[in-house]
């Protein structure tokens, strides 16, 4: 069973809502889901009251937010970007494989001096859900697209790969050595949440 309810907000001074599908099914735990186009999902065990329901979509009401317009910036930046030229032109991902390569190889060359870390073979690929990825054994993957994204964006990944090389995880130590390199990550970080799909 479906139902659909609204969360109000206001967004830049003008009153905004958001609908909500609630799905009822014989999970035992409420879960939301904003998707890539902007449907927000609600999934709750089949007797859920609808205050209970109510009061878990408030107290996540935030977080709601942020992702939807999170998805409305990314499908606004892709219409107004239109077709890329290398889906028009698909002789030009080689072009950009190969420009990619030699962007980031320069740039981790100069980071990992910088930083007092050593790295094996880099990799250019095209990853479905990373940017970059670091094996234990040292080695880079980093996707072709970085080099279409701004530079600063571009090296903030090579930054947070081999940052892994002093920390291989998520941890205050990992994004300490990050922020000591690039004061401003977290700005070069939420442009590649907020347009990184669209490039």
């Amino acid at each position: 069973m479906i139902k659909q309810m609204k969360l109000g907000f206001t967004y830049q001074g003008e009153p905004r809502e958001i609908r909500i599908d609630v799905l009822y099914s014989d999970r035992k735990t409420l879960g939301l889901e904003v998707t890539r186009d902007g449907q927000v999902k609600l999934r709750v065990p089949g007797r859920t009251s609808d205050s209970t329901i109510q009061k878990f979509a408030q107290e996540k009401k935030a977080w709601i937010i942020e992702k939807y317009l999170m998805m409305e910036g990314r499908r606004e930046a892709a219409a107004e970007r239109g077709v890329p030229d290398y889906v028009e032109h698909p002789e030009l991902e080689k072009k950009y494989r190969q420009l990619a390569k030699v962007r980031i190889e320069e740039r981790a060359a100069y980071f990992a001096a910088r930083m007092g870390v050593s790295y094996g073979r880099i990799s250019i690929r095209a990853a479905k859900t990373r940017w970059g990825s670091c094996s234990y054994a040292g080695n880079l993957n980093f996707h072709w697209k970085l080099i279409l994204m701004p530079p600063e964006v571009l090296d903030y990944v090579v930054v947070h790969e081999l940052a892994h090389r002093k920390e291989m995880n998520h941890s205050k130590a990992f994004w300490a050595e990050v922020e000591r390199i690039l004061p401003d990550y977290q700005e070069r970080r939420k442009w590649l949440k907020l347009y990184g799909q669209t490039v």
